[in-house]
């Protein structure tokens, strides 16, 4: 069964704010994240800049800089992150289909879609913190 998955970008946006949500009193350097999730400190600091621009974090820049959460985790909706993140939400290339005048697919899978976002929506930041059982502080 194949499963349709994020991207890369917001699959690293959401673990980002999480440990940011974990770490509430302290500035997370790009450095140590990136080492710790390994990923590239170049992609890392693409997604901490977007998620800066869309007002999720604090970030600053040179010495001494880093990121940190600019929101309370409870006013962070996860669907509203993944929407801001994904670049296409449709979970099938519907719109390049010849089959797509006609097709009983299409509203399933915005149905289902549908349905994804709202789990999504109906759950915040730090509902996730919470049902978390990693030691933040140990990574």
């Amino acid at each position: 069964m194949r499963v349709i998955k994020l991207t890369l970008h917001t699959d690293f946006a959401l673990r980002i704010l999480l440990q940011a949500a974990a770490n509430p009193k302290k500035r997370l350097s790009i450095a140590d994240v990136a080492t710790q999730h390994g990923i590239s400190r170049n992609h890392l600091t693409k997604v901490v800049n977007h998620l800066g621009k869309l007002g999720l974090l604090h970030t600053a820049r040179g010495r001494g800089g880093g990121f940190s959460l600019a929101r309370d985790p409870r006013s962070i909706s996860l669907g509203a992150v993944v929407r801001e993140t994904e670049p296409d939400m449709q979970p099938a290339d519907c719109d390049n289909c010849i089959l797509s005048q006609g097709c009983g697919l299409t509203p399933i899978l915005g149905t289902a879609m549908g349905a994804f976002l709202a789990v999504l929506d109906d759950t915040t930041l730090a509902d996730a913190l919470e049902r978390s059982r990693i030691d933040f502080q140990k990574l």
